[in-house]
């Protein structure tokens, strides 16, 4: 009886099954259920370290899922934001002018070789570092149409006016403005600045174009019909010697922004019209008849 009892103690000391099991089993002297005991708790250590190497191996293999979706996704993304960011820089540029055309134009003109109309008067204005740099163009990309913004002021005068700025104080620092040609207010023509330098007139674009500037007699900023028909053949015997289109003569206002010519950034259809007999003039090689 006592062997008995002694067989069914600490039936609950373990609560694992296998322990159970082992120690309903007759107990013996020579030690056999001792060795019973061990086996058992090391068949339950070994499912334990089972049942944990499953469940380390399931996690692993759901981290590695995750980050495996995670990598695919961050790949997915980056290709569209790239992509945005470049059009965005593309569309930027090209609104202020900043990206140029000097990558798709070769050296195809020699500017040295550019001639302008026997009706042109060339008065250049002195080299200085506010209106003539004497920086040279390496090609010229588009012509820019500009309005004085003074009603009633000769070509003349704006000539001088440009030549004038040379006798700023450098280092006071100064005004900084200028064009190549100057369309007055009967037709005449004053070329300020050789097509083959820089002049200081459209910012950011300054080294890439010719600037034309022209009178008008009111605040309306119109031309009238002498300054008109001299600055559409003007900008047909450049666009031809450049290789240049209509569509390349473009306004201030699309460089910079600035409200200049003041008519024709208000009349869109105006300054269609304008490109338009410019496109005429070229094949009708009108500049080489006299003004």
């Amino acid at each position: 009886m006592r062997e008995e009892r002694n067989t069914s103690v600490n039936l609950e000391q373990d609560s694992e099954p296998g322990a159970a099991q082992t120690l309903q089993t007759p107990g013996r002297s020579d030690g056999t259920r001792g060795r019973g005991i061990s086996r058992s708790r090391k068949a339950s250590r070994g499912r334990r370290t089972s049942e944990i190497r499953e469940n380390a191996e399931k996690r692993d293999n759901s981290v590695s899922r995750e980050g495996t979706k995670r990598r695919s996704g961050r790949r997915r993304i980056s290709i569209p934001v790239i992509l945005l960011a470049l059009a965005v820089g593309f569309g930027a540029g090209f609104g202020t002018g900043w990206l140029k055309w000097e990558y798709e134009r070769p050296y195809t003109v020699d500017l040295k070789a550019v001639e302008v109309p026997a009706w042109v008067e060339q008065d250049f204005i002195r080299k200085n570092i506010f209106s003539r740099p004497d920086v040279s163009l390496k090609r010229v990309n588009s012509i820019v149409i500009h309005y004085v913004a003074n009603p009633g002021s000769t070509a003349q005068a704006n000539r001088d006016y440009f030549d004038g700025l040379a006798d700023q104080d450098p280092e006071a620092g100064g005004t900084s403005a200028s064009a190549h040609f100057v369309v007055g207010l009967e037709g005449e023509v004053i070329q300020c600045i050789p097509v083959t330098e820089m002049a200081y007139a459209a910012a950011p674009r300054n080294d890439d174009t010719i600037s034309i500037e022209n009178c008008h007699p009111d605040d309306s900023g119109s031309f009238n019909q002498a300054t008109y028909d001299s600055l559409v053949k003007l900008t047909a015997c450049l666009c031809s010697q450049l290789h240049l289109t209509e569509k390349d003569v473009i306004r201030h206002y699309d460089v910079s922004g600035k409200e200049c010519p003041k008519y024709y950034v208000e009349h869109e259809d105006e300054w269609r019209q304008f490109q338009e007999d410019v496109k005429n003039a070229m094949k009708e090689k009108s500049w080489l008849q006299e003004a």
